[in-house]
């Protein structure tokens, strides 16, 4: 008699609808249904190894060889802004390129001890059969490593006050950059030397 409505339970499912069917209902104010938790995780898997594995494995390689090719490019050119970011890590940076600049423009002993070493030795075997001559020989070998030493310190305490003065740091592994590059034949030195001749000194 004075019965009055209940009002729904939010909480009850509608006779004959099931809770997946109950979610795909529009919301207020989105315009489309909300997906299923299954289907959005189906849609978030990505396969770990590619389909066509040939195919990847070409374009790592063609990727590479890119790369590969930019990188010499770039030590051939070392002076192109464009190509500098192409340099491999250990050559990048403009405290880099000042060594390479003072290490080329000086007469380094080191760059002469390989074609030394070379001729010693091809000497030493030619006068196998006198010992005092070979023993000369390589005392003349082992005398001229030692200069080259020297020469290699003399140079890295001019180097390290020029950096010091013009960077105001020495970042680490930079005394090895230097006395390795004094070692090399001038015209084999990769990234290329900035100038054909000795003497031209970075400012």
């Amino acid at each position: 008699m004075f019965s009055r409505s209940k009002s729904p339970n939010p909480d009850v499912t509608p006779v004959g609808e099931t809770p997946d069917e109950v979610t795909e209902q529009p919301a207020p104010g989105k315009g489309r249904a909300t997906p299923k938790r299954k289907d959005a995780q189906a849609a978030n898997k990505r396969p770990l190894v590619p389909n066509d594995r040939k195919a990847a494995r070409q374009a790592a390689r063609e990727k590479d060889r890119k790369a590969r090719d930019l990188a010499m490019a770039a030590m051939q050119n070392p002076t192109d802004q464009k190509l500098a970011r192409h340099l491999p890590p250990r050559d990048q940076g403009q405290v880099k390129a000042y060594v390479r600049e003072h290490v080329d423009a000086r007469w380094n002993l080191g760059e002469f001890f390989l074609p030394v070493a070379i001729v010693m030795l091809l000497g030493s075997f030619l006068a196998s059969q006198m010992a005092e001559l070979t023993i000369v020989l390589f005392v003349g070998m082992y005398g001229f490593l030692f200069l080259t030493i020297i020469d290699a310190v003399v140079m890295w305490r001019g180097l390290k006050k020029r950096l010091l003065a013009k960077f105001g740091e020495v970042p680490g592994g930079t005394m090895m950059y230097a006395v390795s590059r004094s070692y090399q034949i001038r015209r084999s030195r990769l990234p290329r030397p900035v100038h054909k001749k000795h003497g031209n000194f970075p400012s």
